[in-house]
């Protein structure tokens, strides 16, 4: 029996495989070429100039078409999409995707996965237009239990088409600070990026408000007060890819100035660089509003061996175990339970290292790329 043809259909934001997508584009680039050969998998995405018409993403052929006008981008996934004749066509983020396709495929199984609820939202597609996509979807596949919620408050409806299959990390090259070639590294890169002798907790993501970033800003100056050798470094821009500035990002580097030395920004860096950031530091800070679905940099820094510092947010409270792994911080208290669990990771060495060792322990345990694949092999075969 021939196994089962899946389309994977991409939104035509960044090309795949690239080191500046979204997190959306690694998802599908990771977890994917791992679904072979229990099902034959292509991908559909966004062309580049870098990058052929028709390659391979590891074992996955891999089709990308201009993308600068979405309607042209969708017609043209279609119509590759009529070639390759699979069975189920699996959405990637964008629900208002699912009905033109449906329509231009009668007869196919169409499943949409979300990734965030950014898409979801008025400000991208009407209520209407929203039920619409999500009773057209035989299965919508959401990355927490939080989106799964959300999902149901909009349409409920749609209740019994959701299942959660969690993201993952990549653990051969998140690797833990505890290993012996992750301690080496460790070193390695402290000395490069001269944070030999500094205690650093470190943010990476968007410079956006929702991320929170400014909450950390505004408790440096006690917390440097009370640990001298602190540095707090901010990894991101304001745009995936890019070193452009915003007026908040702006703001973010007024506020740093009042830290005197305590803070350090380094801009956009290509996604294969961050786990060497993570690995150099100390502890990880991830202070996201109440839409962060599930956050990968969570499980990045995890992996890494390192505690995280998160709200108690969207999916975040799925992924870190309070006490054990990190500390989950409640929102309206942000910036006094901040100050208080960094200063107590702060000034505990053994804390932190058992909160890491757990860390990356529970990662292995419920976080890979692998466990991704299983999840999501589970649905197909109910």
């Amino acid at each position: 029996m021939s196994p089962t043809k899946v389309a994977f259909v991409t939104p035509g934001s960044f090309p795949i495989p690239s080191s500046k997508s979204s997190s959306v584009e690694r998802v599908v680039e990771k977890f994917v070429p791992l679904l072979s050969p229990v099902i034959e998998p292509r991908i559909y995405g966004r062309a580049s100039r870098n990058l052929s018409k028709k390659g391979k993403v590891a074992n996955v052929i891999c089709e990308r078409y201009p993308a600068s006008n979405k309607a042209v981008y969708t017609r043209l996934v279609g119509q590759a999409i009529r070639r390759f004749a699979p069975q189920i066509i699996q959405v990637e983020n964008r629900p208002v995707m699912v009905t033109r396709l449906k329509a231009a495929h009668p007869g196919k199984r169409l499943w949409l996965n979300l990734h965030s609820t950014t898409f979801i939202g008025p400000r991208y597609i009407s209520r209407k237009a929203l039920r619409k996509s999500l009773l057209a979807s035989d299965k919508i596949i959401v990355n927490s239990e939080f989106i799964r919620g959300e999902v149901e408050k909009r349409v409920p409806e749609a209740a019994r088409r959701l299942r959660v299959v969690y993201p993952g990390v990549d653990t051969g090259r998140f690797i833990s600070r505890f290993s012996p070639e992750g301690a080496w590294r460790r070193e390695e890169q402290r000395l490069l990026k001269g944070l030999y002798g500094r205690k650093v907790v470190i943010f990476i993501g968007r410079l956006i408000p929702l991320k929170g970033v400014h909450h950390l800003l505004h408790i440096v100056p006690q917390l440097a007060m009370r640990h001298p050798e602190l540095l707090v470094v901010i990894v991101g821009s304001p745009f995936y890819g890019s070193f452009r500035k915003t007026e908040y990002s702006l703001s973010l580097e007024r506020l740093a100035r009042r830290c005197h030395g305590t803070v350090r920004f380094v801009p956009y860096v290509p996604h294969p660089e961050v786990a060497d950031w993570f690995l150099s530091s100390d502890i990880a800070v991830v202070p996201s509003g109440q839409r962060e679905a599930f956050g990968l940099v969570n499980v990045e820094a995890m992996a890494c061996g390192i505690p995280v510092v998160a709200t108690s947010a969207g999916g975040m409270k799925e992924i870190i175990v309070d006490g054990h792994t990190g500390f989950l911080i409640n929102p309206d208290l942000l910036e006094m339970e901040l100050l208080e669990r960094l200063d107590m990771l702060l000034r505990d060495t053994a804390l932190r290292e058992d909160m890491g060792r757990n860390s990356r322990q529970l990662v292995e345990q419920k976080f890979t790329w692998r466990h991704t694949a299983e999840q999501w092999l589970n649905v197909l075969h109910e």
